[in-house]
């Protein structure tokens, strides 16, 4: 009778243990059955485990994510797992609407592998139309110059100024016209030649009032720029505030609690977190119960060790 079911088991498993989607299939047509793996379900790594930081690794993420010459460096978060879960779940959304005009389910299938190279973008174009190997480039972005960190006198601001109308817009603020006139900086091919001169001389200028003081100023000029936030001052943001991503739970045992919430908002059915992670076990009578077992039969499971 369900609609969606979703697995993550290395993929011999679900046939050995006859939850495959075609014997699922059989029982239900209209089923969307979703499997996410590491590497997809059949070719020559069909048998390996799959974990972020391994599909972080052969995706090529961390052969751009880096200082050069460091050597490679994994990415802060989970992004192979996260996006392999969004990606399947896009497929599983577009499968239900398909469903509404052919009556049929279908397979869904996504890997962290498939997804980390998915999320390279234009990093993976540069390779595949132009057979440009991208490098690693630290805080700078890879081919917009100036776009970077950048010192202040309290620490640390991101700055987006790569565009020539918006680099003429920092230059006036900056107060410094040779960057402007000078020919090392002349177009955007000249600054990203010459990145760590351009980055230099901004940062002479930069080190000389705060972050906030440069988000403001910056920001009212019409150049992208932000501070770098720890977690706790992420949180701390008013705008992060308005959107209200932190939301309030309560836990039976651990009494209230704030978690992260959906970055996506919906205007007529908005989304909501209404209750804490379960506990283990916390609902298998309900839903062994719904099975059809009496109360009697679930205590015998239980007093059996099965449960």
């Amino acid at each position: 009778e369900v609609d969606v079911v979703v697995e993550n088991y290395r993929p011999d498993v679900k046939h050995r243990l006859g939850i495959d989607y075609d014997s699922l299939k059989a029982i239900n047509p209209g089923l969307v059955y979703a499997s996410i793996s590491g590497f997809g379900q059949d070719g020559p790594y069909v048998g390996r485990p799959g974990f972020d930081q391994i599909a972080q690794g052969m995706g090529g993420l961390m052969s751009i994510t880096g200082v050069p010459g460091e050597g490679p460096m994994r990415v802060g978060i989970p992004v192979a797992d996260l996006t392999a879960g969004i990606f399947c779940a896009q497929g599983i959304l577009i499968a239900l609407l398909e469903r509404e005009v052919s009556g049929q389910g279908q397979w869904v299938k996504s890997s962290l592998l498939q997804s980390q190279i998915a999320m390279l973008d234009f990093q993976a174009a540069r390779w595949l139309l132009a057979e440009d190997v991208p490098q690693q480039a630290g805080n700078n972005h890879p081919t917009s110059i100036p776009t970077g960190v950048f010192k202040t006198s309290d620490g640390h601001i991101n700055i987006a100024a790569s565009g020539a109308a918006i680099y003429a817009r920092l230059v006036e603020i900056l107060g410094d016209p040779e960057l402007g006139t000078d020919p090392r900086f002349a177009d955007g091919d000249a600054r990203s030649k010459n990145r760590d001169a351009v980055n230099a001389r901004i940062e002479a200028i930069t080190i000389s009032k705060s972050s906030d003081e440069w988000v403001d100023i910056l920001n009212e000029a019409g150049v992208p720029s932000g501070p770098i936030y720890a977690i706790d001052q992420v949180f701390a943001d008013p705008q992060v505030q308005h959107l209200g991503i932190a939301q309030s739970i309560e836990n039976a045992n651990l009494g209230p609690q704030k978690v992260v919430g959906q970055a996506v908002e919906l205007s007529r059915t908005p989304s909501a977190i209404r209750m804490a992670t379960p506990e283990l076990g916390e609902h298998t009578d309900e839903i062994l119960g719904s099975l059809g077992l009496a109360p009697e039969e679930i205590t015998a499971l239980r007093e059996s060790g099965a449960i």
